[in-house]
């Protein structure tokens, strides 16, 4: 008996031993297959990914991927080649045969890392239930979920408030609106986000009516498909035109452009 558990613990020590096996291709969207798998579940396991695991190069994927890119100070394309792949090997961990157990049991891996294994294979990620729950749908290439004035306001609201700021702001700012939309602390809709009282001064005093270009338009759609600059931040303002005290006691995440981004 105490053979044969000694010989079961190696075997699942073995099984779930760390393994990677990209392929020299750069991988990019619109790829399938195992290199694809360990990209998703790599992302997954340092926080970056928070779809399913299935293989399937879709745009969840891509935008993961440029958010890695951009925080471990990579180019920022999208593409998977042997710089990106080196730096994913470095930081995060793969365990192959666990991974691939739990795709042929019908589960996802929205916890995979940082857990034990037992302890990180969960039905549904948080954010897909609460999208769910919500009738939201997560957001894809196509904005599933957002009507055509949701996104018409975001632009406005974007383009009122950071037509100045480089194109990575503006992403940022847009990604701010989607962030307070999930919070439990802000309005349930853009509308009631974008015109909460005192949240944006582009509502203030007006340039949220101003007509936006197509780079705001673009910005808010980049936001939608995942992508997140500010961190995850749910505040944002100007050190130099900032009057409210207040805002300086948030924690900050990260300044881009004019503007500091804050939880």
């Amino acid at each position: 008996m105490i053979v044969c558990l000694v010989i079961f613990l190696w075997t699942y020590e073995w099984s779930t031993k760390e393994v990677h096996a990209f392929s020299s291709q750069v991988i990019q969207r619109g790829a399938v297959g195992d290199d694809v798998i360990e990209l998703q579940a790599r992302l997954q396991y340092i926080g970056f990914y928070n779809g399913k695991i299935d293989g399937v190069f879709g745009w969840g994927t891509y935008w993961a991927v440029r958010n890695f890119q951009y925080k471990f100070g990579l180019p920022v394309d999208g593409l998977v080649g042997e710089s990106t792949k080196a730096k994913l090997v470095k930081v995060s961990k793969y365990y192959e045969s666990f991974v691939k157990e739990q795709i042929r049991n019908g589960n996802s891996f929205t916890h995979y890392g940082g857990k034990p294994l037992s302890e990180q294979v969960k039905r549904e990620g948080n954010r897909n239930q609460k999208a769910a729950s919500s009738g939201r749908a997560t957001a894809t290439n196509i904005p599933k979920g957002f009507s055509q004035n949701d996104i018409q306001l975001m632009a406005n609201a974007v383009y009122g408030e950071a037509r100045g700021e480089p194109y990575i702001g503006q992403v940022a700012v847009a990604a701010v609106i989607l962030n307070r939309l999930e919070h439990p602390s802000f309005p349930d809709s853009i509308a009631g986000v974008i015109f909460q009282p005192g949240a944006f001064t582009a509502v203030a005093d007006g340039q949220i009516w101003l007509t936006p270009n197509e780079t705001a338009k673009k910005a808010v759609l980049d936001a939608i498909n995942g992508w997140d600059p500010s961190g995850g931040a749910i505040y944002y303002f100007n050190p130099n035109t900032a009057t409210n005290g207040w805002i300086w006691s948030r924690p900050q995440i990260k300044r881009i452009g004019k503007h500091i981004f804050s939880k």
